[in-house]
């Protein structure tokens, strides 16, 4: 078994870290914007007029926005990403087809876009429906249908010997390329963003409440509104946005390639563990999330949805080994840029070996927000540090265990 090294965090490096989660914080009316959307879509899909009303439509938040771990886009060309479901709670598989689910759907969101004056055709993909907002918005909705599922998802999971005590709230949802796609069948995709978003709550539970009731009771004295959940930041959630960023930057030009943010999410909050510093977070992940990678007999390598584990969220890399190729090659890169910025204790030289890994914009914007909170005028990278060799040599290599990889 390899020993985990982690590097000592300097304190400068650790006040780096906290900057750089705080700059990767999504503007709060980001999280409004998202809020409204879709609950102005549910309004709309149970309105009296609604042609799906009876089928009680409820449309519910999945993705990174219902996770907390929305970063920003690299450039103001791409658009933020709000992924949510409607389930229709009144609707079985026994009695309509998926095609025909997607239509209702879709029926009812183009006539909601044309009552908000929305320019943009509502554009059809293969599991949802895509709404575009006006460009000046910056953002899309992804509309997924859906359907209740806990009764066969239980069964599944219950025959196979599989943990079913998320299946409460799976569902069964639409794809244009399953093979019964157009026509009634049992056989449907499945899914369960619910249970997963219960799943990863769960990981941060005792710190989350923590902080909200800290947020509560500063609110409280403040005699402002209640603390929604979108403005409580754990070390778990701002790990993964610096994963995530780094993640984006690495495979700009390999765009295929890139870890999936649903596997690095699971792997990253499997290695959690309720460390209370950003730092002490990044690393537990960084050192552990490839022992959650289960090599099975066949050689497949399998990592299982926590909400659904007869899942596996690594079932493209048989057909694309490329794509596990390239997740361990970031997570050791992601090691070594992190390691390599540990240690170092001058700040010019955290925020420009920082650069290589987060983006020199990004960079930028760290140490500015690093100068305004030590009240010091902020001297901007220029390029590649000087000493890089002497931060690389100082530097601590962080190895992972492989076992089950």
């Amino acid at each position: 078994m390899n020993v985990h090294l982690r590097p000592t965090v300097t304190p400068e490096a650790e006040e780096m870290l906290e900057d750089l989660a705080e700059t990767l914080e999504i503007p709060q009316h980001r999280y409004e914007q998202a809020e409204r959307s879709y609950k102005s879509l549910g309004d709309w899909l149970n309105r009296p007029a609604s042609s799906i009303r009876q089928f009680d439509p409820q449309v519910h938040v999945q993705g990174s926005f219902g996770l907390g771990t929305v970063i920003p886009p690299i450039s103001d060309d791409e658009h933020y990403d709000i992924d949510a479901v409607s389930e229709f709670r009144k609707l079985t598989k026994a009695e309509v087809a998926q095609q025909q689910l997607k239509h209702l759907l879709g029926a009812e969101m183009k006539l909601y876009a044309r009552a908000q004056n929305m320019n943009n055709p509502v554009e059809e993909h293969r599991r949802c429906w895509r709404l575009e907002y006006a460009d000046g918005a910056q953002f899309h909705m992804d509309v997924t249908p859906g359907i209740p599922n806990e009764g066969e998802q239980r069964a599944l999971l219950v025959r196979k010997g599989l943990d079913a005590s998320l299946a409460d709230t799976a569902i069964a949802i639409t794809d244009i390329d399953h093979p019964f796609y157009k026509v009634v069948s049992t056989d449907w995709p499945r899914s369960n963003p619910r249970g997963y978003l219960k799943w990863f709550h769960s990981r941060m539970a005792k710190i989350f409440e923590e902080r909200k009731k800290a947020l509560m009771q500063k609110s409280v004295r403040a005699g402002t509104e209640p603390i929604p959940d979108y403005k409580v930041r754990t070390p778990l959630q701002s790990a993964i946005m610096i994963l995530k960023r780094h993640r984006d930057i690495m495979f700009t030009d390999r765009f295929d390639e890139r870890p999936i943010s649903i596997i690095l999410t699971t792997l990253a909050a499997h290695a959690y563990n309720g460390e209370n510093k950003i730092s002490d977070a990044l690393f537990a992940m960084l050192s552990q999330m490839d022992r959650f990678i289960v090599c099975q007999p066949d050689g497949t390598l399998l990592i299982a949805n926590p909400s659904d584990p007869s899942e596996n969220f690594a079932d493209k890399w048989k057909k694309h080994p490329e794509r596990a190729a390239a997740f361990f090659e970031w997570l050791q890169r992601a090691r070594e840029d992190f390691a390599r910025a540990a240690v170092l204790s001058n700040t010019q030289l955290i925020t420009e070996n920082l650069a290589k890994g987060i983006g020199t914009d990004m960079a930028e914007r760290v140490k500015k927000r690093a100068a305004r909170r030590l009240g010091a005028p902020a001297v901007l990278t220029a390029g590649l540090i000087r000493s890089e060799a002497q931060a690389r040599s100082s530097a601590v290599q962080l190895q992972g265990d492989r076992r089950n990889a």
